[in-house]
């Protein structure tokens, strides 16, 4: 009876939640096995997928790789019950994020790379870029200029400064190729 009674206050509890999308950490080439694992398990699971002509000697191969090598989404409810069941999935290191509860991902961010991968556009993979951090430009007229990346309503911008005489100057990059420092 105590049980059932535990059992109704958690289901009471995740009513006032709603599922957030974490994402999982897993061992080298083991995403589509921890995503399987999960999805038997009940959990709601994405792994983003994008074709690959592998070549050998003797043949040529399409074959489906992940997007994030050694990351699994998983969207659940923020309880440690949920985490546990994520974190004891065959496979799995750890949920990423602070102190092992995970760090929830916005939906937009999830959304965003369904409809890359699901519209097969052209893209490749560029450094993750962070307002505030140095910066370099590569190729055009900025080639090799280095500077602090900013964005603001939407612009991204290179500031670049003399520390010596406490001056900056402002341009906007974008369209331009920018990698991290």
């Amino acid at each position: 009876m105590n049980s059932q009674v535990l059992n109704m206050n958690e289901i009471a509890g995740r009513a006032d939640q709603s599922q957030l999308w974490y994402a999982v950490q897993t061992y080298a080439r083991h995403e589509k096995a921890v995503a399987e694992r999960m999805r038997t398990q009940g959990l709601n699971v994405f792994l983003p997928l994008v074709k690959e002509v592998h070549r050998w000697s003797d043949r040529r191969k399409t074959v489906h790789i992940p997007l994030f090598s050694c990351y699994v989404f998983v969207q659940m409810f923020p309880t440690n019950e949920d985490r546990l069941k994520a974190l004891k999935t065959d496979g799995v290191l750890a949920l990423v994020g602070v102190r092992g509860e995970g760090t929830p991902i916005p939906e937009e961010q999830i959304a965003a790379v369904r409809t890359l991968v699901s519209r097969d556009l052209p893209w490749s993979n560029h450094g993750f870029l962070k307002v505030g951090q140095r910066v370099r430009v590569r190729g055009g007229a900025l080639d090799g200029t280095e500077g602090i990346f900013l964005s603001k309503n939407g612009e991204n911008t290179l500031v670049i400064s003399v520390d010596a005489i406490h001056r900056s100057l402002a341009i906007r990059i974008d369209g331009y190729d920018v990698e991290p420092l």
